[in-house]
């Protein structure tokens, strides 16, 4: 681990720990903060070498080419858009990666450090640079919670159902479900690539799911909701292996103001999106592409780190 990653994660968790213990005061209630917070807990190490026993990974091509706002090999095609609607402090901001693979493994997830656990985090970049990525967007920031189905690549992390999730099939489809009706196990058996657990899903059959404006993904200290006009992260299925990432900047006057779970959604049908779902966002919210950062977090063109992040292989 580096200096650098070193550094980024204790000024974050300086400050997430200050907080917590500022709102659950001195004793054994701050020890528990921190433990669940604040101290890494790494469950798997080398994350990356696990492989899966019944989905097998494609292949990405090395001879793609790139431009500023796209990308095109035998197996990938990207390319960026930026769009801007309103004017003056209705200004939203966002940027639309649209994504096509041969094979829908060439849609892959990476964890800060290649390490499972709780409390790991970097920053999207860093870990996209470390992955290979060409194209990467912030996942579901699982290592804040110790709940949810966690599949990434094919192979089972987590198993403790909890909310809505989203899974991606090896078949190129993508489909929101109910992560306490099944198991991990009965999801990589029918051949489930990823999952992401945060939430709410935005789009069914095309259409704004109602509702989602009152929505709550937890309940716990620091995260008990997603409303109101937010920076967002998102992913949207268009077709089988043919997707769109979003990232919607916000928290920043005249530039961003963000939007709401149901503007978010309009976004994705907008797009021709069948189903969508929503990811962690906030300052968390970020794309980058080539190695360089899209998208502008809190409108202060700096990376917060996470846990996570869903990318695209080269």
């Amino acid at each position: 681990m580096s200096t650098q990653t070193r550094t980024r994660r204790i000024g974050r968790r300086a400050f997430l720990g200050g907080s917590l213990v500022a709102l659950l005061g001195a004793g054994s209630a701050s020890a528990w903060a921190l433990d669940t917070f604040v101290i890494d807990h790494v469950e798997v190490d080398n994350a990356s070498s696990l492989t899966s026993q019944g989905v097998q990974a494609a292949t990405a091509s090395t001879t793609g080419t790139s431009t500023a706002t796209s990308y095109r090999s035998d197996t990938a095609g990207i390319t960026i858009t930026k769009k801007v609607v309103g004017s003056g402090p209705e200004t939203i901001t966002y940027y639309v990666a649209d994504v096509t693979v041969s094979d829908a493994t060439i849609v892959r997830s990476a964890f800060a450090g290649d390490q499972f656990g709780r409390n790991i985090i970097a920053d999207t970049s860093e870990i996209a640079e470390q992955a290979g990525a060409v194209l990467a967007i912030n996942g579901d920031y699982y290592g804040f919670r110790d709940t949810g189905i966690v599949i990434r690549n094919g192979v089972a992390f987590r198993d403790k159902p909890a909310r809505e999730g989203l899974a991606l099939y090896a078949d190129g489809s993508m489909r929101l479900y109910d992560e306490t009706s099944t198991s991990a196990a009965r999801l990589v058996a029918d051949g489930v690539w990823q999952t992401l657990s945060f939430g709410p899903g935005l789009v069914r059959d095309g259409a704004v799911i109602a509702g989602i404006d009152s929505v709550e993904i937890d309940t716990n200290v620091g995260n008990h909701s997603v409303q109101g006009e937010q920076p967002r992260t998102g992913i949207g299925m268009i077709a089988a292996n043919h997707y769109v990432f979003v990232a919607v900047d916000g928290r920043s006057a005249g530039y961003s103001r963000g939007v709401t779970m149901s503007e978010f959604a309009k976004i994705f049908v907008d797009l021709g999106a069948t189903v969508a779902y929503n990811l962690d966002g906030g300052g968390s919210t970020t794309m980058v592409f080539n190695g360089t950062l899209v998208n502008n977090p809190l409108g202060k063109g700096q990376e917060r780190g996470t846990s996570d992040i869903l990318y695209v292989a080269g």
